[in-house]
């Protein structure tokens, strides 16, 4: 998988990624918008080269979890600034797909999420997806501004996929 946007550098996780992948992972200001529950930081090296196989064993294309690169030439140049999916939803009875990202603090306020999942929305539907979903908890203000960047339109909250309720956003390949 590679995609590339202004910016942007859009591909698979490595096993060489694993101390990037810890740095992100073990900061609770970006694992406490995942999932559900308290957060479940990453502890160290190990703990991220099995995130990155667990991420890699669910690529099933057009669904997957990749890195994203800066390639803008500004001071984040070259760096891997988080990561950007499109995975089923758990427990998905038709199958539903949801987009989603989470980048390191240093990368936030700069576009690259909503460039990032522009790119991944694209793909999606060039593969022949229909609609995409994302939920995001309810108090994650800046992912919701994300969703509404990406043309994302909002459903409200919703209690499906997920154990704690959720916000809902929606994006169909005719929009």
């Amino acid at each position: 998988m590679l995609l590339e946007t202004d910016r942007l550098r859009i591909r698979d996780w490595t096993l060489a990624d694993a101390p990037t992948a810890l740095d992100i992972m073990s900061r609770v200001e970006v694992v406490k918008w995942l999932g559900d529950g308290p957060p479940k930081l990453c502890r160290d090296l190990d703990d991220a080269r099995a995130s990155i196989e667990r991420w890699r064993a669910r690529d099933a294309p057009p669904l997957g979890h990749w890195a994203i690169d800066v390639t803008d030439g500004g001071p984040l140049d070259g760096r891997l600034v988080g990561t950007v999916l499109l995975l089923t939803l758990p427990d998905a009875a038709d199958g539903e797909v949801e987009i989603g990202w989470h980048l390191h603090p240093d990368a936030w306020g700069h576009g690259f999420a909503s460039e990032a999942a522009r790119a991944v929305l694209g793909h999606g539907f060039a593969a022949g997806l229909q609609e995409i979903h994302a939920v995001t908890h309810l108090t994650n203000a800046p992912s919701q501004a994300v969703c509404r960047r990406i043309g994302m339109e909002h459903r409200g909250v919703t209690h499906r996929w997920y154990d704690e309720p959720s916000e809902h956003f929606v994006v169909r390949r005719s929009d």
